[in-house]
């Protein structure tokens, strides 16, 4: 209505402007006709003479008057189209239209009309420059896996788009654990109770090609994400404090180069294991081990490359491995690469490399590849099952130097003696189908995925009395994470969707996860009597945590995204 409103006032003016800038031309014409009837008038053998001339002159002027109209009818026209032009191309790349484009604001760039000097001569619409397309812009991408499916935000203003989410959840874990603690996910943490798991605010802020973007943490995610870094029990200041109730926050400059380049810093989504951070804009709510186990977050420098508006390519300079600091003196280096060429197809490949990420064995490097494809292969809008698609992923990693080796047990010579540096690596896939109904009002998912990580770098460590990965470091007593330690594990679940509203999604999910060594929660807990003993790294005496080999649970969530 805003852009009706703008252009119906745009036309009226230049119409204004265009008959004041004739009224010269057309005064002189008139005058011209006045001065010829003077003439036609001076005698009656003059009349009688003049009188076919007056006639001839009078249709010219007239003829003149008719052209001068017509050209600046023209010209609003031509003035019209360029408008329309600017207004389709004032809008640029996405900050993560890898991803998650209706959590950014395409507000990066204002094209503004540029004045034309008076007596300059104006280009037609056909010698104008084309606007370049927008990333991504030619498709709906809402139907995929870790995109939101909003597909407008609730509110929008020329400087700011807010955001705000909730993930709030009732958990029933069939081991009945004692202590109601669940371990071995980075999206699930108690049972049988109802938690708010995040609880985010924030937004977009954009204006003059300059970017920014924040979203809080609020709620459980507060201290099980910081849980799982490391890198802060490295030097001082107390970065997961610092940190703890941000999941993104950074700032940055779009450049009108290409498609669009965006330069930012700060805490951003990584994307490895193709699922969203935010439950909101996933098929599912628990994402199989590939995505549930590998970074949710970097924390550094990623430049945004748009060569065309199919493809985005994306380089990450990073403190490390989903950490706030580095674990030991080498920063992480990795990128995306995402294809798009039809509406039904999204390829995208994450890599990372050279990371030291094991803290305090800084010869140890550590090296992944995760790559997936999307692909909607059924799409009815008017039909009862209105459309289909399947992810498949696809990750391989591994872990060289420091004692591990990435390519099977490798014998080394130190100190003298000849040791064994056992594999360390990473191999897992995950495939995920989904169905919508009604329009999309309703959703079906069916899932699953396994892995092979020897050396269990990769898993994430139960809380047993309240174990982090920075106490894990020193020792973990009751669950090692030592070179060549076996772990294998799989899952599969269903989950079921209803979405009166583009921005909530009441959800219900049963999973089945099962595991090669004891892993999981029983019915005895993980705390011990009394609760923590306050120093993880030792063994409680006469007690032992109780660890399954798998589990079974209900997931019963209400996600909002405005």
């Amino acid at each position: 209505m805003e852009t009706a409103r703008a252009t119906s006032v745009f036309r009226g003016g230049l119409a204004l402007a265009l008959a004041v800038s004739s009224l010269t031309p057309l005064k002189a014409l008139a005058q011209a006709t006045g001065q010829q009837e003077k003439t036609t008038h001076v005698g009656s053998n003059a009349g009688d003479q003049a009188a076919p001339n007056g006639g001839s002159a009078s249709e010219n002027v007239n003829g003149e008057i008719l052209q001068e109209l017509e050209r600046m009818r023209t010209r609003i026209q031509e003035l019209e189209a360029r408008l329309k032009q600017q207004s389709a191309g004032g809008s640029t790349a996405t900050a993560d239209s890898g991803q998650r484009p209706s959590s950014e604001s395409p507000r990066l760039l204002s094209t503004s009309a540029v004045a034309t000097p008076a007596g300059a001569e104006q280009p037609s619409p056909s010698e104008s420059k084309p606007a370049k397309a927008q990333p991504f812009a030619f498709a709906d991408w809402t139907w995929l896996n870790g995109n939101a499916r909003t597909k407008e935000p609730a509110m929008d203003t020329k400087f700011f788009t807010p955001e705000i989410r909730a993930d709030v959840d009732y958990i029933v874990d069939f081991n009945h654990p004692q202590d109601d603690t669940i371990g071995g996910s980075s999206e699930v943490f108690r049972s049988n109770e109802v938690h708010v798991t995040q609880l985010g605010v924030g937004g977009d802020f954009h204006y003059d090609n300059v970017r920014a973007r924040l979203m809080t943490q609020f709620g459980l995610y507060s201290q099980t994400t910081p849980r799982n870094d490391a890198s802060p029990a490295r030097g001082q200041w107390n970065l997961a404090d610092a940190y703890r109730y941000v999941s993104e926050a950074y700032g940055g400059y779009h450049f009108n180069a290409l498609h669009g380049i965006n330069v930012d810093a700060g805490i951003f989504m990584s994307y490895i294991g193709l699922f969203s951070f935010y439950n909101f804009d996933n098929w599912a709510y628990q994402p199989s081990y590939v995505s549930s186990n590998t970074p949710w977050f970097f924390n550094g420098v990623r430049v945004q490359i748009f060569p065309t508006e199919k493809l985005k390519i994306e380089p990450w300079f990073i403190n490390g491995w989903q950490s706030y600091g580095r674990f030991n003196h080498r920063p992480g280096l990795g990128g995306q690469i995402l294809y798009r060429p039809t509406p039904w197809l999204s390829i995208i490949g994450n890599q990372y490399g050279l990371g030291q990420d094991t803290l305090n064995v800084p010869g140890r490097s550590r090296y992944h590849t995760d790559d997936s494809i999307e692909v909607k292969y059924y799409d009815r809008p008017g039909k009862m099952i209105d459309k289909a698609a399947f992810s498949l992923t696809g990750d391989a990693g591994c872990e060289s130097g420091g004692g591990v080796s990435c390519f099977g047990n490798t014998r080394k010579i130190v100190a003298g003696r000849s040791v064994i540096w056992p594999k360390q690596s990473f191999l897992g896939f995950m495939l995920y189908n989904r169905v919508w109904f009604d329009k999309d009002r309703y959703g079906f998912t069916l899932g699953g995925g396994k892995i092979n990580n020897p050396g269990r770098y990769l898993v994430l460590l139960p809380p047993i009395n309240g174990m982090t990965a920075a106490s894990a470091a020193i020792n973990s007593p009751y669950f090692t994470e030592n070179p060549g330690d076996p772990y294998k594990a799989w899952d599969a679940s269903a989950t079921f969707d209803y979405m009166p509203s583009q921005y909530i999604t009441f959800r219900w999910e049963f999973d089945h996860r099962a595991a090669n060594v004891p892993y999981f929660s029983g019915r005895g807990g993980i705390t011990p009597p009394g609760g923590n003993n306050g120093n993880p790294t030792q063994p409680v005496a006469g007690w032992t945590p109780d660890l399954r080999r798998d589990e079974n649970r209900l997931n019963l969530a209400i996600l909002v995204k405005f």
